[in-house]
């Protein structure tokens, strides 16, 4: 029988974003910089193309970028995480014709040696309930020597190579601090 144990892992907290204009990207991230804590990696901006799902919504010309944080979290943050980008949302949300439409979409997970986890209010047959309506969804895992890979059920944006690596150093960030004696975990947005 495996001993339980209280100590909640400690991970490192990344995002998805897209943005509708160059503009609001720019004010997301400082958003999330002031919410969430320093950004210490951002992948470059490109275009999203892999659906048309947000077109409706946001419109036809959408920006992908990728991100993670300096403080740690803890992986029962995550549902907090999704309510409180789901309020950004809100907040950088525009009203045409009195309706709101998002500007942006960002989606919160985390990052741990072995994972990469999404967080999502929809349920599928692959996401397990994690609490407050919100859903985790284990979207890449990390494997010797390759680093992290996709499952079949991944999103195609993050089912990338180039995305891939791009965890690999957020990875090794993390493997970092949590091998630092001088680093202090912190949660900011929960205090």
């Amino acid at each position: 029988m495996g001993e339980i144990r209280s100590l909640i892992p400690q991970a490192k907290l990344i995002f998805g974003i897209l943005a509708c204009n160059e503009p609001i990207r720019l004010q997301c991230l400082d958003r999330i910089a002031a919410e969430f804590g320093r950004i210490d990696h951002q992948s470059p901006t490109e275009p999203f193309t892999f659906t048309d799902y947000y077109n409706d919504e946001m419109g036809d010309t959408l920006y992908r970028q990728y991100l993670s944080v300096e403080p740690l979290i803890t992986v029962a943050d995550l549902p907090a995480l999704k309510h409180r980008t789901n309020d950004l949302e809100v907040e950088m949300a525009r009203i045409e014709s009195g309706r709101r439409r998002r500007q942006v979409n960002i989606d919160p997970g985390y990052l741990t040696q072995a994972k990469l986890v999404l967080a999502t209010t929809k349920d599928y047959t692959h996401r397990l309930y994690i609490g407050d309506g919100i859903f985790a969804e284990v979207t890449l895992c990390y494997q010797r020597p390759e680093g992290f890979q996709p499952f079949p059920w991944s999103y195609p944006d993050y089912a990338r190579r180039e995305v891939c690596e791009f965890f690999n150093k957020v990875r090794d960030t993390f493997r970092n601090q949590i091998h630092s004696t001088q680093f202090t975990p912190a949660t900011p947005f929960l205090r």
